[in-house]
């Protein structure tokens, strides 16, 4: 039996393939208004290359955006045919080109395009007068060529369909002028031929006739009548023949657009001015208020940018007499943005299994708004982070994809609210909610708000100080979202720093606890990474690196270099009294090891013997004659100087200077010509100490050698004797067990010390003989420390015995207290002696265990 996850796969793989070549496209059609019921579109399927017989299996069909379904899909030919009659005046007016929408769809897979049709307008519509009779006031003194405006026919068809032109009935005193407006339309003008003369004609009757360019063209009249009036000798004039102005849409009731003004020259009631429209437009009279008084033109209607971006308006001023000018007022309707965007969902499938690949698409959203340029601009977006994303598919169109894999154990709805929003100022928004179930894997590692962190901790820390804490995010959930934290080294660096000794961080709550107290001036800085491990199998971690940086604290006094203060003696400078005034005496150098404002040193003089004398320089230590030294002066001088960091709270540290004035000593600075003498009387002083040193010390190794080989000879002549002496004067048999045992094996087989003893009456003598560490014996044993050369009444300078010495009792148990020559060289021989010049010193004499 087939694993049912993994045909949803292959299946969902197939959707994902096709939806990479299906780009959607716009088709575009034309066809002419009024066509009948039926009537032939296009080949929806044969134009985008579909079979005709899986139309009704994908379940194709169109879907028009009005709210009138103007077209129908033959969903067995794929032909697009004419539901509703079309009439394009009713649809779009004047405005060019009237363009129908209506969206392709299919499913499995979702497959859609849009497809706009064209309204060709067709010459149905013929000119019309909104008045069928004019009438014009003219004087009979107007001179030839004065222009009248006339009323313009009104004409529902656009393009050639519309006005094209106009013609007047024969006569002998007017002609006709054509012109164009600013959008395209024709307005006819009567010129005056020939002037009129009341008396012979008091009224003219005309036709005027306006024909559209249709073919076959229509046309229509209106009558003129022309009442020829007594002289008026001045005309009103206006300010301008033509008055531009803008408008806002939406201006609010009664607000004003312009002012007109003319004026005429006449006194009385010919000079009084009536303002009134000439043959405008039904919609303009809506729009406007024209006071008759005044000039003011105000709004009365809705202005609307999207019905009528610009009105002409043509504004006439009679004086008393009947005298008529003419002026024009051009008003530019300037777009508001007044209308918010507008989201239409066309298609959406729901739900959706949960291993989509992403670019999956989900829905299909339309996004309309019916202001202009960049108040008519769409963006849309996605509300919040969700793993979905819109993707434009063409003009105003949007496709709601799946951007990442979907996780249903974390979340199994999806309520994602899209955003429209124009580019108007300010911008107006709308939105809708598309709500995508997912039909159902740990796929979410834990994410850092940042790639790397800086923490700052203070030098002299206690240890356990919590110094920073860490926090991931893993929208998992369950064991999955669990995270533990640790702490690595970074890869691509090699240090002797280990991080694990100075940080540690708690793998639960990325609390990081310094180990150690920090010291600035052994570490200023490390680099560690953090990682983030979540509980999922397999688990997912991420990474962020850490800086930390060592604050320094003013822990360290300063330094003193020079003078040196090594405690035995005080450093002295020697100044001559013949110093003036800023000598430099000498210069105090010191150093910290603090960083910054913590190692700025600043140097002052505490106190001086003379406080006249001598200053320092604060900034840099140098002591200088603050006047010229007199006889008068202290010949010692003694300084007492402060050295001071800047640290909060700040450290010192003091030195002190003798300073003696001295009579007779040179000039500090030689000159430059002295200079190079003396440099080549020094270097021939220094050849002859070097070979000085180079002879004295051959002489001394020379010595040292002889002196090593003397004593090597001398060494062992002692043993021999030693050994013939022992052999001849002592029997082992008759000695007593506890003296002495020269084979190592008895009671004595450990080795004694003896130490030199220096008499009070030696201190005149550099050198002494040395003897054995010896009690005090009885005075039968004085002829015994005679023979040794010992005097008994002297003071001896010695440590008491440890132990009781086998020289000793070998001399107690000598008959007599006395052991003779023999004797003196057996204890001579177990006496190893050294001598030293230092009186001092304590020299040991060790007795040999063989």
């Amino acid at each position: 039996m087939a694993n049912p996850t993994l045909q949803r796969q292959v299946v969902t793989l197939l959707i994902f393939l096709c939806m990479r070549d299906a780009v959607p496209e716009t088709l575009q059609y034309s066809i002419s208004e009024e066509m009948e019921i039926g009537s032939f579109v296009g080949n929806i399927a044969n134009d985008l290359g579909l079979d005709n017989r899986k139309l009704a299996m994908r379940k194709a069909r169109i879907t028009s955006e009005s709210s009138t379904q103007y077209f129908q899909l033959k969903i067995h030919s794929g032909e697009v045919v004419i539901e509703e009659r079309i009439d394009r005046e009713m649809l779009c007016g004047q405005i060019v080109p009237c363009l129908l929408y209506f969206e392709f769809r299919l499913e499995n897979p979702v497959l859609f395009h849009r497809a706009e049709v064209q309204i060709q307008d067709i010459n149905d519509n013929p000119p019309i007068f909104l008045k069928k009779r004019m009438v014009l006031k003219i004087y009979e003194l107007l001179q030839p060529k004065t222009p009248f405006i006339l009323e313009s026919a009104q004409d529902a068809d656009i393009g050639v369909n519309s006005v094209q032109n106009y013609a007047i009935s024969p006569n002998e005193h007017f002609r006709l002028d054509v012109h164009s407006r600013t959008d395209g339309s024709k307005y006819a003008e009567l010129v005056l031929e020939k002037q009129l003369d009341r008396e012979e004609q008091h009224e003219l009757n005309l036709i005027l006739t306006a024909v559209d360019g249709g073919v076959p063209p229509k046309s229509g009249t209106a009558e003129i009548k022309i009442l020829v009036l007594d002289a008026n000798d001045n005309f009103p004039q206006f300010s301008q023949l033509v008055y531009k102005v803008e408008l806002k849409e939406n201006s609010a009731q009664n607000s004003l657009v312009c002012k007109v003004t003319a004026t005429d020259k006449d006194l009385g009631s010919y000079g009084e001015i009536t303002y009134s429209f000439n043959q405008v437009s039904e919609k303009v009279t809506e729009l406007f208020k024209l006071n008759q008084s005044t000039g003011e033109i105000t709004v009365q209607g809705s202005i609307d940018f999207e019905e009528t971006r610009m009105h002409e308006i043509d504004i006439q001023a009679t004086d008393g007499g009947g005298l008529p000018a003419h002026s024009k007022v051009l008003v530019e309707i300037l777009d508001v943005n007044d209308n918010s965007p507008e989201l239409i969902i066309t298609s959406i499938v729901s739900p959706i299994p949960e291993d989509s690949l992403p670019g999956t698409v989900v829905a299909v959203l339309n996004a309309k708004d019916r202001d202009s340029k960049e108040n008519g601009k769409t963006i849309c977006s996605i509300e919040g982070i969700t793993p979905f994303s819109l993707k434009s598919s063409f003009k105003n169109y949007y496709s709601l994809v799946t951007e990442i894999p979907l996780d249903r154990e974390k979340v199994s709805e999806y309520n994602i609210t899209i955003i429209a929003m124009d580019c108007g100022s300010p911008s107006l928004t709308s939105q809708e909610t598309v709500r995508v179930q997912v039909s159902d894997v740990n796929d979410n590692p834990p994410l850092f708000s940042q790639n790397s962190y800086t923490i700052y901790v203070n030098e002299n820390n206690n240890p356990s100080l919590l110094i920073g804490t860490l926090h991931a995010v893993d929208i998992d959930n369950a064991e999955n979202a669990k995270i533990t934290y640790s702490l690595l080294p970074l890869p691509d660096e090699v240090s002797e720093i280990s991080v694990a000794s100075y940080v540690s961080i708690n793998p639960a709550d990325g609390n990081m606890y310094a180990l150690q107290s920090l010291d600035y001036e052994k570490i200023r800085e490390f680099r560690a990474v953090v990682r983030a491990t979540d509980g999922g199998s397999p688990s997912l971690s991420s990474n962020a690196t850490l800086q930390f940086q060592i604050i320094d604290e003013n822990d360290n006094p300063p330094i003193i270099l020079y003078p040196v203060q090594d405690g035995a003696s005080l450093s002295s400078d020697l100044v001559p009294r013949s110093a003036l005034a800023d000598y430099l005496v000498t210069k105090v150098v010191a150093v910290d090891g603090d960083s910054g404002q913590n190692a700025w040193l600043s140097y002052q003089l505490q106190k001086s013997t003379d406080p006249s004398l001598f200053n320092i320089v604060e900034h840099n230590g140098e002591i200088r004659t603050s006047r010229p030294i007199t006889e008068r002066d202290n010949m010692k001088q003694k300084l007492v100087i402060v050295v001071r960091d800047h640290g909060k709270p700040s450290l010192s540290t003091t030195t002190i200077l003798n300073v003696l004035l001295v009579d007779g000593f040179s000039e500090p600075y030689l000159q430059f010509s002295d200079l190079h003498s003396e440099e080549g009387k020094d270097s021939k002083l220094t050849v002859y100490l070097v070979i000085a040193l180079v002879f004295i010390s051959f002489i001394f190794l020379v010595s040292m050698v002889v002196f090593i080989v003397f004593k090597i000879i001398k060494t062992r002549r002692s043993q021999e004797k030693y050994a013939s002496a022992t052999g001849n004067f002592y029997d082992d048999s008759n000695m007593p067990k506890n003296l002495i045992d020269v084979n190592g094996t008895g009671t004595l087989s450990q080795s004694y010390r003896y130490e030199v003893c220096l008499t009070t009456e030696s201190g005149g003598s550099e050198f002494k003989f040395l003897r054995p560490l010896l009690p005090n014996f009885p005075p039968r044993n004085e002829t015994v420390e005679a023979n040794l050369g010992i005097n008994p009444h002297s003071q001896t300078l010695c440590n008491p015995v440890d132990q009781e010495d086998p020289i000793t009792e070998l001399l107690d148990e000598t008959p007599g207290g006395s052991i003779g020559q023999v004797g003196v060289e057996i204890a001579m021989t177990f006496l190893s002696c050294k001598l030293y010049t230092n009186k001092r010193d304590t020299i040991g004499v060790e007795l040999p265990n063989t």
